[in-house]
């Protein structure tokens, strides 16, 4: 293998990659890059045997095809100290020794053969596809995956799912206090069919889309989902077992609805919340005609906050518990000037959906459930 390559094309698309490789892998082969040089263009793969993502960097020059596996780590630490120059690569005769030569200098690390490297997992013939608009997709991921849980019993809380039918396109994440499902209208699959994708994956895929606007092609089978665009090809092993019925938790005739401003409450749940208790971070709301009252408080410390606030509510009288930093959390990833929370009463689930028109395509509703109010 013998190839001339710019060292920040190639850092660029090493530094993807490394997201994917374990600081504590139990297979010595996964700490490093696999290379692969074929015509004008070098594939990286990164691998932690679960997540993989593949690259494909344009070459300056090339020599010589071949394909190698490279330490991670003391690769792209050296390159973080190059500037944006034309770097050679070159394995050397002995078949363990990759030179790495510039203007000015060279150096020598080990690497090893390709056929180390576990291959990449395939499909199997019941892979369904569907293309989604990177846009799309990315914002899915974006207003979802800070709900995942992290659950040892219950691992199909630990990621995103992606349920699509004839219909539409939901990706949901909950972590059984909080849930956001995010439905696409636009996007549609042939027949009903879902998986479970798990946290790392989701979030390196969300990187990686926030620079594309090209179609995502999205293929899975019952082990695997493949994610291939811009030169890109993500895989992640899903997660196993059905996720809950979370449709049948989503409240459908709350009938007390207040209307405020989103960043209005953030900004207000974020000044009162210094003041609740530090174990269970609670947070009052109460609602009386027009207005609404937080307030939390720590005895413990002596210390509370309450802040009152206009909004549209004519529902009945109510006292309702939240915990903050979920609340908080919900209002920071909504995109919406205005929302409506639907309530029924302090001991159900409330609903939390735009109050104003939106994209008719393009849904998101959030759900959270009340905590008991200290007396």
């Amino acid at each position: 293998m013998n190839f001339t390559i710019s060292s920040t094309e190639l850092l660029h698309g090493l530094l993807s990659g490394l997201r994917v490789i374990s600081n504590k892998t139990t297979t010595p082969i996964l700490d490093n890059f696999l290379f692969v040089l074929r015509g004008s263009s070098l594939e990286v793969t990164a691998s932690d045997s679960e997540t993989t993502l593949k690259t494909v960097i344009p070459v300056d020059e090339v020599r010589e095809e071949g394909a190698a596996a490279v330490p991670a780590k003391i690769l792209t630490d050296s390159l973080k100290e190059f500037p944006d120059m034309p770097i050679e690569f070159k394995t050397l005769e002995d078949n363990t020794t990759l030179q790495i030569s510039w203007a000015t200098g060279a150096q020598k690390i080990p690497f090893f053969p390709a056929d180390y490297y576990p291959e990449l997992p395939a499909m199997d013939e019941t892979a369904v596809s569907v293309r989604i608009s990177a846009e799309s997709l990315s914002a899915g991921l974006g207003y979802t995956l800070y709900a995942t849980a992290d659950e040892v019993l219950r691992p199909v809380m630990n990621g995103v799912l992606f349920d699509l039918s004839p219909e539409s396109t939901s990706l949901v994440a909950s972590d059984s206090h909080k849930l956001v499902c995010y439905t696409r209208t636009d996007i549609k699959s042939e027949n009903k069919s879902a998986f479970i994708l798990p946290k790392k994956p989701a979030a390196i895929l969300r990187g990686l889309l926030a620079k594309s606007d090209s179609d995502v092609t999205v293929t899975f089978d019952g082990k695997n989902a493949h994610f291939e665009f811009d030169g890109y090809v993500m895989i992640g092993r899903l997660v196993d077992g059905t996720y809950p019925a979370y449709r049948t938790v989503i409240p459908k005739n709350n009938q007390n609805k207040m209307i405020i401003g989103r960043t209005t409450l953030l900004n207000a749940a974020k000044r009162v919340s210094v003041c609740s208790n530090q174990a269970t971070s609670s947070m009052k709301l109460s609602l009386s005609f027009n207005s609404l009252t937080i307030s939390a408080q720590d005895t413990g410390f002596s210390i509370s906050a309450h802040e009152t606030l206009p909004c549209q509510y004519d529902g009945d009288p109510m006292d309702i518990g939240f915990k903050s930093t979920f609340l908080i959390e919900i209002l920071s990833n909504l995109p919406y000037e205005e929302i409506c929370f639907e309530l029924a009463d302090p001991a159900r689930a409330a609903l939390i959906v735009a109050a104003e028109d939106h994209n008719p395509d393009e849904d998101i509703c959030s759900l959270l459930m009340p905590i008991r109010i200290p007396n």
